[in-house]
């Protein structure tokens, strides 16, 4: 029998790799809510209808079935166009302009590589209601606000408008998309694997190379200077496309120039995709942010935290004629917003308790003897200095060290 494995293009998250990605997570949602935005979640599988024609080149890449009640099923591709099923299903509740976060999982049957897999999360945020250019400037603003505290220095936000490629058949339009991957002679390439001729392909190559910033694009630009970003956060990219068949206004994109893996969020203007969802007609504006080539910017740039575990103390059994009262110790402690974990185990001896502490990167160490008992203390261990000290058991005492001893590392 074959040892057991994930399915290619899936991913296990052990708990180190996790906490980093719950770091990332709660670091973009706190950004998502100081700007007035609220979560909003879809169902994971949904009516292969509600996304067939709407994605463009890339329906190939559905994960798609037929469920047992032999209806076609997709699994959720993006994010975008449940959120316009949502928001034409409940226009009478929503306050308009509406807008959301969603950070949940989304599929794609991907020729897997790095940074690209076939379940990842996808963090999304969307303006709905409004055509100003202002909805765009705020959504583009995020964009960048979140990879500034993030710690990122030299995001840039690259800037289009989709209306400015009108003249272009959507055919070229993809594979404009993909100059910067690719470069111009790989583009002229796949034009022409197309059908497009290699004359029409220069001709279009032409138009791209003689567009000027539009009125949206310079309100936008003058917005995003009044946001307070310097004009190296963003800039003017007429070779931008964006390839989603939905895009009807600005388009933009974040690239961190220190990271070579592509851009990391990509946004546009889609005024007509809530109407062909669900007939009713409410304009939008949004992005999809990519959280694992964020987190791969992250880690590649030491912005991230090491973090191996939340847990701030381990209270260590001495014996089992001991254990209630580390129990007891361990109750009082979360009671005043400690981490503890209590080793599971009454009979295992204290050296293989600290042990497991220094592995799982436990900062401390609360030991109960017999001595410590009689004299109504504890023995507190910094795991990663070897100091001990002896601390009164009473309310409180041993969390107020543990805070000082945590803001003495963290000072250090």
């Amino acid at each position: 029998m074959k040892s057991p494995q994930t399915l290619k293009g899936f991913r296990d998250f052990l708990p180190a790799q996790a906490l980093k990605r719950q770091w990332l997570r709660d670091r973009i949602v706190a950004v998502f809510e100081k700007w007035g935005y609220d979560p909003l979640e879809t169902p994971t599988l949904e009516p292969l209808e509600l996304f067939a024609g709407q994605i463009g080149e890339d329906e190939k890449l559905f994960f798609k079935f037929k469920d047992n009640g032999n209806r076609d099923v997709a699994l959720r591709y993006d994010q975008t166009v449940p959120t316009c099923r949502v928001v034409g299903q409940n226009l009478a509740s929503l306050p308009m302009p509406f807008r959301r976060y969603q950070i949940q999982p989304a599929f794609r049957a991907e020729n897997t590589q790095k940074g690209r897999y076939r379940e990842f999360i996808q963090c999304d945020a969307d303006i709905f209601g409004s055509t100003s250019p202002l909805a765009d400037a705020e959504v583009i603003a995020l964009s960048l606000d979140i990879y500034k505290q993030l710690g990122f220095k030299n995001a840039v936000a690259l800037i289009n408008d989709r209306s400015l490629l009108a003249d272009l058949p959507y055919t070229a339009i993809v594979s404009l998309d993909k100059l910067s991957k690719i470069g111009k002679d790989g583009v002229m390439q796949q034009m022409q694997t197309k059908g497009i001729s290699a004359a029409d392909a220069e001709k279009y190559f032409e138009i791209v190379g003689n567009i000027q910033p539009n009125d949206t694009l310079k309100t936008i630009f003058e917005c995003l200077k009044n946001y307070g970003f310097d004009e190296e956060s963003y800039k003017f990219e007429p070779t931008l496309a964006r390839s989603f068949s939905y895009s009807t206004g600005a388009i933009w994109e974040i690239i961190i120039p220190e990271f070579s893996s592509g851009s990391v969020l990509g946004g546009e203007r889609f005024d007509n995709l809530v109407e062909k969802t669900t007939g009713q007609k409410i304009p939008g504006t949004g992005f999809g942010l990519g959280f694992d080539r964020t987190l791969e910017a992250a880690q590649q740039l030491g912005l991230v935290p090491d973090l191996k575990t939340k847990t701030q103390v381990l209270v260590t059994i001495f014996s089992p004629e001991l254990l209630n009262k580390s129990i007891e110790l361990s109750t009082k402690l979360r009671m005043a917003g400690v981490g503890v974990e209590l080793y599971p185990d009454d009979r295992t001896k204290l050296e293989k308790q600290l042990k497991y502490a220094s592995a799982k990167g436990i900062p401390y160490v609360a030991i109960l003897g017999p001595e410590e008992i009689a004299k109504n203390q504890v023995t507190v261990k910094n795991m990663s200095t070897g100091e001990q000290k002896i601390v009164s058991a009473s309310e409180c005492s041993f969390e107020t060290l543990l805070s000082r001893s945590s803001a003495a590392a963290a000072k250090d």
